[in-house]
């Protein structure tokens, strides 16, 4: 386990701050063998409580880094303070920032038909000299069709990306990565979510105080309360279960 690996309820998550998220994707990015990083949040943690296989992930992960304002109040809450909320969505650029400073190249895999493509405009325009080698949008469900995923893992591979964003929702973003790390072939690859939507400019993120104070679910549900009620008023809320749950590990 990383030196500076904390507990936080059902799970550990590596202890850093911004930048140092930063150059930790960095160096693995410039390391031997095929790495990944997890953001979890509330969500995660919930989830992980039932599905084994997220669970095996997380086990595996090289980088785990808390997304979300309520996990940090959590740890304050317990007086064991995390450094800083590193979502993906804050991440995702910062990541490609370095890659055009230090000529990595990058994949965007996720989000509906061109969106990726977008994205990766916008961030090509904001940062010079940024190397996207590949976009791709798969199809819905492509994860159970074998033709599909092996599509996928040949257009990785023939891109040559160091550096994987993916973006299909968790957990199925993390769970793909995890099975198919050895035929991607990439140093490292990052679970964004929502996060290749935002840079497209095809979803507004929340305003940054929102984000600060940690009503960042709130906002997306106002912006789709179909989708995203469940998530936000029913199994959010069950991480109050978590916290009576784990308290004695966190002391």
């Amino acid at each position: 386990m990383n030196k500076d690996r904390v507990r936080l309820l059902n799970i550990y998550v590596d202890n850093v701050d911004m930048k140092e998220a930063v150059d930790r994707v960095e160096d693995l990015a410039t390391s031997e063998g095929y790495h990944y990083v997890v953001t979890p949040n509330v969500a995660h943690l919930v989830s992980l409580e039932e599905d084994l296989e997220f669970r095996q992930v997380y086990d595996n992960a090289d980088l785990i880094l808390t997304d979300g304002m309520p996990l940090i109040w959590i740890s304050n809450w317990f007086k064991k303070p995390i450094k800083e909320k590193v979502s993906g969505s804050d991440l995702f650029p910062l990541v490609c920032e370095r890659a055009a400073n230090k000529g990595y190249n990058i994949f965007i895999l996720g989000a509906a038909e061109g969106v990726a493509a977008l994205a990766a405009e916008k961030l090509k325009s904001k940062y010079n000299n940024l190397n996207v080698v590949g976009t791709y949008s798969p199809s819905y469900g492509f994860e159970k069709d074998p033709n599909e995923v092996q599509k996928i893992v040949d257009i990785v591979n023939e891109a040559k990306p160091h550096i994987l964003f993916v973006g299909l929702g968790a957990p199925k973003q993390e769970k793909f990565v995890f099975k198919y790390r050895d035929e991607l072939k990439v140093p490292v690859s990052l679970g964004i979510g929502a996060s290749i939507d935002f840079e497209a400019g095809r979803i507004k993120r929340a305003p940054r105080w929102m984000q600060k104070s940690g009503l960042e679910g709130f906002y997306r549900f106002f912006k789709e309360p179909r989708r995203m009620f469940k998530r936000v008023f029913i199994d959010d809320f069950k991480i109050v279960k978590l916290i009576f749950k784990y308290k004695e590990h966190m002391k």
